[in-house]
């Protein structure tokens, strides 16, 4: 147990001593969940449940990873400890890029079997007037029973198009950044960091300013036919993977100018550039067949 290893030694496997961190982390995502789902619903009530829940759990999160940091910084993580943050980071992305096929997957299934499905003679006997087109090919769906407003479909260019070349910029600005973490040149480090995390916060702002659009001046929403729900789980989901991200970036760059991290121990440093990496090829495979196709 850790109590029993010898200060300023390093255990062959650090187990903390019991925490209330996951039940409480447990509970704001409790309230989080149920003021959201009261919320959608009409209840006003919901708002400030997910607000209690938000505070609980990023109070939570703040206290856990800050004592996670203080038990690396003081050398109780040994090679261990780090091949298993290894394996967790990657099961963590292999459980994100399921979560993503899912919803390209149902992008495909909507496209290739259930449009198709509609057109055919069966369904055109019930519903004379359906085009059996994909929006991002005919330019609109045609709802029959009038259930789908009229909308306009999100091209790629040209904020998409700069959003890619911004993601595709800031995993370059990161790769500069983890060389030079590995060569031991801590102000560039620094320096590129904050360039990556900048590029990230420029993304965001951009894909707000795209929703304000969608809404606005194409009409096109959540509940836009099968196209605008794909559209933005698919855009809306990548972008909260974005801020998360972004997110992660910050902290390891405010930890390198404490001076955290060196050139042969910085897996946070690591994780946090495979976890950004994902996003970028997640968007590339969203840009392409959200977009384009």
């Amino acid at each position: 147990m850790s109590a029993a290893t010898p200060h300023g030694a390093t255990p062959y496997y650090f187990v903390p001593a019991p925490s209330s961190h996951p039940a409480m982390a447990s509970l704001g995502l409790f309230f989080v969940v149920l003021g959201a789902g009261q919320w959608v619903n009409g209840h006003g009530w919901g708002a400030w449940s997910l607000l209690l829940g938000l505070a609980i759990w990023l109070r939570t999160l703040f206290v856990w990873f800050r004592e996670a940091i203080h038990e690396s910084e003081t050398g109780l993580y040994s090679p261990r400890i780090d091949a298993s943050f290894r394996w967790s980071m990657s099961w963590f992305i292999f459980s994100e890029v399921m979560f993503f096929a899912a919803f390209f997957g149902a992008l495909y299934w909507a496209r290739v079997h259930t449009l198709p499905m509609l057109g055919n003679l069966d369904h055109q006997l019930l519903w004379p007037d359906f085009q059996a087109v994909w929006p991002s090919q005919g330019g609109s769906t045609v709802s029959p029973a009038g259930t789908v407003e009229p909308f306009t479909i999100m091209g790629p260019w040209p904020i998409p198009t700069i959003n890619t070349a911004i993601l595709l910029t800031s995993g370059m600005t990161l790769t500069i950044a983890h060389h030079a973490m590995v060569a031991g040149e801590r102000a560039k480090t620094i320096r590129w960091m904050w360039v990556t995390v900048a590029l990230g916060v420029i993304f965001l702002g951009f894909q707000a300013y795209e929703y304000i659009h969608a809404y606005r001046d194409l009409n096109l929403k959540l509940s836009s036919g099968i196209y605008g729900s794909t559209f933005f789980m698919l855009t809306g989901f990548h972008g909260f993977h974005v801020f998360v991200g972004m997110l992660m970036l910050l902290v390891i760059t405010l930890r390198l100018q404490k001076g955290h991290f060196t050139p042969e121990r910085h897996f946070g440093f690591e994780g946090a550039a495979w976890y950004w990496h994902f996003v970028d090829v997640v968007w590339l495979g969203l840009y392409f067949l959200v977009y384009w196709l």
